[in-house]
């Protein structure tokens, strides 16, 4: 959510504040689940949906975290996953340090690097540490019933 509204606030910096846009009534704790950026994080929903036309075993979980910290363990796991020669390795990824982020290095033959572009990896906004408590406490029942479903923990504190 605040990924989210970093990248929005870039682009239409007139929005009403985080806090504002994410409580229904902030001293309740109401989270206002009608914003986009809030529904995007419920996981286990969106999941239920899939679930419906594919069985679990058909769908791939990439660990975002992961994906920045091992790109090529996590992109491995990827590989397995589809069946196919693992064919990228750490020597295809380097660590941004400007980015904070992974680059993908191209062959030798096609030129520069693939980096994440201008509105990614952009510093997010301040908010504050009791906003972010209550949106663990909203979030924290949507990530237990996501893991167990998944068997997976991703450890999204």
């Amino acid at each position: 959510a605040i990924s989210d509204y970093t990248q929005t606030l870039s682009k239409k910096p007139d929005i009403p504040t985080f806090e504002g846009l994410t409580f229904r009534n902030r001293s309740l704790g109401l989270v206002d689940t009608s914003w986009n950026a809030i529904r995007i994080g419920m996981y286990a929903v969106h999941l239920q949906s899939w679930l419906q036309y594919f069985p679990l075993s058909q769908i791939h979980f990439v660990s975002g975290e992961r994906l920045i910290t091992d790109p090529a363990g996590e992109m491995g796991k990827v590989q397995d996953f589809l069946g196919i020669k693992r064919v990228i390795t750490d020597k295809h990824f380097y660590f941004n340090k400007t980015k904070g982020f992974p680059c993908l290095k191209k062959s030798e033959s096609s030129g520069l690097p693939r980096c994440l572009g201008k509105s990614k990896g952009r510093t997010h906004v301040q908010i504050d540490p009791e906003v972010i408590e209550q949106l663990r406490d909203f979030y924290r029942p949507y990530n237990i019933k996501f893991y167990e479903t998944v068997g997976q923990d991703f450890r999204w504190e």
